[in-house]
């Protein structure tokens, strides 16, 4: 059965007093301090250099800001999307963040040591979470952890590559409830010197659907006790991060799907954790102008046209819940330059406050569950340690 299509509200408090003085510390990660402790989740096809600024500016640049996933095979042969995706702005000075994926370590080894020595980035997140199909079958992903000894050679190859480079790992609790491998995954983190492990608090069967397991977070929480654990999970207002942290007793928190057509999302975060009452979101025409603002850093980075194809697919989440702003979305998911882009937009009343709705819908991703796919015998031979070839492309677009 399909759960509902918000997430359940019965728990919700937006009452919920702001951070006490001293109630959470700064996010330790290696060298890199992050206050209040809060990380955009790296999402594919999202937290491309423009969007990362857009949060940045929300934020006043005090989080940290993941990229999207970029292949190790193909950052390595230098594949002109990949080394886009790679690429950061120019507002990006401190925290160069980059989320790499790959399953085989020599090939990681080699991305790591070009990641670090060419783009100076100060921070690599493994990937070992996605639950995507053709990440999966090809043994990658959330499949990885399924394999412990694999994981850990994979981890221990990137670490010693980042060398005074701190390297993060980012994880599911398991393929389904019958196979969970968060635990396992965390315990290898922490041995091999990742300098923080992350926990989406769902497994690789659930993809988004359902609420997320935060007793997890607890658990792992208990098991990893000498570097940060993150909790990532159904953050959709700012107050879910004061009780995830509160609840679980995690480090930080990794915000992901909650944050998708509203980057003004981390200013809030930021509020109500230094202790400050948060401001509230903007009326339609701020709303608007942001629209505006992320189409023309799209079209900057990407070229008009290929800015204005990426531009699509946030008009929905910007809009959601807004009233009659549906009939504008077909040609806003058909739009050509950013000139079009200004004139829809101008069709648009500004004095419209923010709907309540759209705080906890449900964005990007729908309530189905799945069969994780892998690999012919992974499951038979989870002892082994043997390499799987990388794919030679699997970013996001």
């Amino acid at each position: 059965m399909n759960p509902p299509a918000e997430p359940p509200r019965s728990d919700i408090n937006r009452e919920v007093p702001v951070a006490k003085p001293g109630e959470f510390q700064p996010l330790q990660i290696g060298p890199l301090t992050v206050f209040p402790p809060i990380v955009l989740a790296p999402m594919a096809g999202i937290t491309n250099a423009p969007f990362r600024t857009l949060c940045r500016r929300f934020s006043a640049d005090r989080c940290l800001y993941v990229s999207e996933m970029i292949t190790a095979r193909a950052f390595i042969e230098r594949h002109a999307r990949t080394l886009q995706l790679a690429s950061f702005g120019p507002d990006e000075h401190t925290r160069k963040s980059i989320q790499l994926y790959g399953t085989n370590p020599d090939t990681l080894a080699q991305a790591t040591k070009q990641l670090v020595e060419e783009l100076g980035v100060h921070h690599i997140d493994m990937n070992f979470g996605c639950p995507v199909r053709k990440v999966t079958s090809a043994g990658g992903g959330a499949a990885i952890p399924v394999r412990p000894r694999l994981l850990q050679k994979i981890v221990r190859s990137v670490v010693r590559s980042a060398g005074a480079v701190p390297v993060t790992i980012k994880f599911r609790k398991g393929i389904d409830d019958s196979l969970l491998t968060y635990l396992d995954a965390g315990r290898i983190g922490e041995g091999e010197g990742a300098r923080a492990v992350a926990l989406h608090a769902r497994t690789a069967a659930q993809l988004y659907s359902g609420q997320a397991d935060w007793n997890a977070i607890t658990t792992l929480k208990e098991h990893v006790r000498t570097i940060p654990v993150l909790g990532n999970g159904d953050i959709f207002e700012c107050w879910d991060a004061l009780r995830m942290l509160r609840q679980t007793g995690c480090d930080g928190v990794v915000v992901g799907r909650g944050c998708l057509g509203r980057p003004w999302l981390f200013g809030e975060l930021c509020a109500v954790l230094t202790g400050e009452a948060p401001p509230s979101p903007p009326d339609l025409g701020g709303v608007l102008d942001t629209m505006r603002e992320h189409g023309r850093l799209l079209a900057e980075f990407f070229g008009e046209k290929g800015g204005m194809q990426q531009i699509r697919k946030f008009t929905g989440w910007y809009l959601k819940g807004f009233p009659g702003t549906k009939k504008l979305l077909p040609a806003l998911h058909l739009v050509k330059t950013v000139a079009e882009l200004e004139e829809l937009l101008a069709q648009l009343p500004r004095d419209v406050a923010y709907p309540e709705i759209a705080l906890r819908a449900r964005r990007c991703k729908d309530g189905s569950t799945q069969t994780v796919s892998l690999p012919e015998g992974f499951l038979t031979a989870r002892d082994e340690d043997c390499t799987i070839e990388d794919p030679a492309e699997m970013d996001g677009g």
